[in-house]
């Protein structure tokens, strides 16, 4: 067992993203990877009071408590996507309590999970990464109320995350209708931003540009969630935007249109993607859902490692009824998400269900 020593002289750490095989969302075992692991794994019956399961491949658990209380658990973790070990703790949290707002629901509490290599970084490094989850967690309104802690060989921090939701507002990724339009909430971009910074080519505006983007809380979601034309959500994470479009369609039963001019860009992200700036993220997972994507003619490689960029803290993928976008858009916008658009819609089923880009 590793032992700490406070009086030896304070030691040389290495970056943080160099102790990382693969950064932030980027590093989640591709889909494709991840259904064949599932395929072999026994599913147990499945009570009454479980509302979301595994089966759509949704943001969290839901188990319904009453008839007007579900509790919504969910859980995220992953390796360092930035050096600060501040911005880092900030960035996990609110990528894990992300997962509640995209279900509708409000945070209550919180469990970190920390692996941390403890003969290579600092107490006062690691101290700083779990300060920068608790203070994402005071912004939320929740307390860390407990956790677990390892020592590993790479640098892991992330939430257990559960939360309250009446289950008549529940928002599950499954329903999209055909005629819905699609709004995005974020830019897209982070794993580009991220390819750059670990290559040493990432500039202090646009590193103020991804902490801003990536430490955004997803607060819109309950409120959208209490919007009768509100009928699916989900957040953008490490499958990119095609991947989970892909399962906000199949989880519906439906075609979705993706309008990829409409799309937000985070700044300055598709002139990296067209040198080459890129993770290796982004070609797992088009090689992993790509069969489902319809690309249109001369669709450039960079524009596809957009589409399949995994995005660390993403933004809520939001299908509504048309007569619901003034309302859905005022959301975002009180809440200060300006770069929310209207990026397609939701289509009838041509066979089976699958994105269009156009």
């Amino acid at each position: 067992m590793s032992q700490f020593d406070p009086s030896a002289e304070p030691r040389a750490e290495p970056r943080l993203t160099s102790l990382s095989h693969g950064g932030g969302c980027g590093c989640k075992i591709a889909p494709g990877v991840l259904s064949g692991i599932l395929r072999g794994t026994k599913a147990l019956p499945v009570p009454e009071a479980l509302l979301v399961g595994i089966e759509t491949s949704d943001d969290a658990a839901v188990y319904r408590l009453s008839e007007s209380q579900a509790l919504v658990a969910t859980t995220d973790f992953f390796m360092p996507v930035v050096d600060d070990p501040h911005d880092f703790g900030r960035i996990a949290a609110t990528n894990a309590i992300s997962d509640i707002y995209a279900m509708g629901a409000t945070p209550i509490m919180a469990l970190a999970l920390v692996g941390m290599p403890i003969n290579v970084l600092s107490v006062e490094t690691i101290g700083l990464i779990l300060e920068g989850g608790a203070s994402a967690c005071r912004e939320a309104g929740i307390p860390i109320a407990g956790g677990h802690s390892i020592d590993s060989v790479e640098a892991i921090y992330g939430l257990v995350a559960l939360g309250l939701v009446d289950p008549r507002d529940l928002k599950k990724n499954s329903g999209a209708r055909p005629g819905d339009l699609l709004v995005l909430g974020k830019p897209l971009g982070v794993g580009i931003l991220s390819a750059a910074l670990k290559k040493g080519a990432l500039d202090d505006a646009g590193y103020a540009r991804m902490i801003a983007t990536t430490t955004r809380l997803n607060r819109p979601g309950p409120e959208l969630a209490r919007m009768a034309g509100v009928h699916a959500m989900t957040d953008v994470t490490g499958f990119g935007l095609g991947g989970h479009a892909l399962e906000m369609a199949r989880g519906s039963g439906c075609d979705l249109a993706l309008d990829w001019q409409a799309v937000p860009l985070l700044e300055g992200v598709a002139a990296m993607a067209a040198q080459g700036v890129v993770t290796g993220a982004s070609g797992r997972n088009w090689t992993s859902y790509g069969e489902g994507i319809a690309l249109p003619e001369g669709f450039s490689d960079p524009a596809r490692a957009l589409l399949t960029d995994p995005q660390t803290s993403g933004g809520l993928l939001v299908a509504c009824a048309p007569e619901a976008l003034e309302q859905v858009l005022a959301c975002f916008a009180q809440h200060g998400f300006a770069d929310a658009a209207v990026v397609g819609q939701v289509l009838a089923p041509s066979g089976a269900s699958r994105v269009i880009l156009r």
